[in-house]
């Protein structure tokens, strides 16, 4: 291999290798480098198995909610089956396939731990030993950029003994080999949530510790809806609950003391508390960056430097949940493109296009992140909620319907339940954030994402028809429901 490229990616999970797919594609030469499995953690140990330990449970669920069709439904969910079916999204934890992929799109591999030894320098410590001394190292040069795509990792909170009692982080959860009989979680965001529908479903008593609400950053009655459906799994689900301690014992159970003095016992405890930036080890500190903190960018997904610029010579960029702008893999991804795109221009010497929705930049970050909570039932939402909305000062109009009131949705389940939000901007008349809780709403997501980036005004989505009878006759009624409201504000 050379040891000078026109790009070094460091990271190839999805949005590593999309910002080198597109760099090739603009006539570059690219190498990635990887120190764990190529194809990184939402490959691994997040989007796919996660999503795979739910899946049967939801489906013998759906099929119960039908008359006739629970009838059919007999005994509980195979745990062991859908582990099997986990192991096969995941590969068995074997990167092979993505590996040939990444020699397909004619982007170089490079095995090993990459740091940032100076200005378009990457220096490589080989993967294939532990020991420091034993490791070789190569160093790589740039000609044109160097991009982090390194992702995030687990936060793990300050409580005494939590460090010391083996706790499992998304990594462990979703790569178990067994269920755990019980299993406490801490945390109440998506991951928690989701890892809890999960484990509920497949088996396991589940104490989750929230310390405030559930599901706090999104509409609140996304939590309201998915704590209900939890309880109804058997969970016990602890609002305004936090760990003070936690020790695990010699008997191998993990005991849990609450600020409210009880201790909840489990055999595992899985920590969802957030997550933090993969660059306390990246050599930052070279370029007069701060280890260990999130990297910020302009929308062309150019590293900022201390001063707010890009650092000079424009040649450093971040993409996916290490710059913090939206930790999704579908939004890192989209700025992949957009960066390896920019990297290709700037390199060519052709046009940029780094006007608001151009296609150098990755506007959508700050107004249009479309995001899926894959409990049960789903939350999908898009754009700002109420109160976000309302923080920037946008005068806002709230309309909310129930989604078991529409045709389609009491054909899709017997006593379906969900609630739809849309919030509109009413001076620009345009939606600017939507919200959807129930049964396979997130099929309904994309539909206002195109809505909200399209700035599509209200006035015009009258004229977007939904089929009858499907769930999207959701945007009908809630567009009625917008109407009656503005003429009750007339008269």
């Amino acid at each position: 291999m050379p040891s000078e490229y026109d790009v070094i990616v460091i990271g190839a999970g999805p949005v590593g290798e999309n910002v080198a797919d597109r760099a090739v594609q603009g006539g570059l030469t690219v190498a990635l480098i990887e120190a764990e499995l190529v194809g990184g953690e939402c490959s691994y140990w997040a989007c796919m198995p996660s999503k795979a330990l739910l899946r049967s449970s939801e489906a013998v669920r759906a099929a119960g909610r039908l008359e006739g069709a629970k009838q059919a439904v007999t005994g509980p969910v195979d745990a062991a089956a859908v582990l099997r079916r986990r192991d096969a999204f995941t590969s068995g934890w074997d990167d092979s396939g993505q590996v040939e992929w990444v020699a397909s799109a004619g982007i170089d591999l490079v095995r090993g731990h990459g740091v940032i030894s100076g200005e378009r320098e990457v220096t490589v410590r080989s993967a294939e030993s532990a020991a420091p001394e034993a490791a070789s190292e190569r160093v790589l040069s740039a000609r044109h950029a160097v991009v982090v795509a390194t992702g995030s990792a687990a936060l793990l909170p300050d409580i005494p003994g939590l460090a010391e009692s083996s706790p499992w982080t998304n990594r462990e959860a979703t790569s178990a080999e067994q269920i755990p009989s019980r299993l406490a979680i801490i945390g109440g965001g998506v991951i928690a949530a989701e890892l809890a529908t999960a484990f509920a479903s497949l088996g396991s008593h589940v104490t989750a510790l929230v310390r405030s609400e559930l599901l706090s950053g999104q509409e609140p009655f996304a939590g309201e809806l998915v704590g209900a459906a939890l309880r109804e799994l058997g969970v016990d689900l602890r609002l305004r609950t936090s760990p003070a301690s936690v020790e695990r014992g010699d008997d191998g159970v993990v005991r849990v003391t609450t600020n409210e003095g009880d201790v909840v016992e489990a055999d595992e405890i899985l920590v969802a508390t957030g997550r933090v930036p993969r660059t306390s080890d990246l050599g930052v500190e070279r370029i007069g960056l701060e280890p260990g903190r999130w990297l910020e960018t302009d929308d062309t997904l150019l590293v900022l430097g201390a001063d707010g610029a890009p650092l000079a010579g424009d040649w450093l960029y971040a993409v996916g949940d290490v710059n913090h702008r939206a930790l999704l893999t579908h939004q890192g991804k989209y700025q992949a493109r957009a960066a390896g795109d920019a990297i290709a221009a700037r390199a060519n010497g052709t046009a940029l296009h780094d006007e608001r929705w151009g296609r150098h930049v990755a506007t959508a970050d700050h107004t249009a992140v479309p995001q899926v909570t894959f409990t049960d039932p789903p939350v999908a939402s898009v754009g700002l909620t109420a109160a976000e909305a309302e923080k920037q000062g946008v005068l806002t109009r709230v309309v909310d319907f129930e989604i078991g009131s529409v045709a389609g949705a009491s054909l899709h389940a017997d006593g379906y339940r969900g609630t739809a939000r849309m919030v509109v901007d009413e001076d620009r008349g345009v939606l600017v954030g939507a919200t959807f809780v129930g049964p396979d709403v997130h099929e309904l997501l994309h539909s206002a994402t195109v809505a909200i980036v399209g700035e599509v005004p209200l006035e015009r989505l009258w004229h977007a028809v939904p089929s009858y009878p499907t769930i999207s006759e959701i945007w009908l009624r809630l567009l009625e429901t917008y109407g009656r409201s503005n003429e009750q504000v007339e008269q």
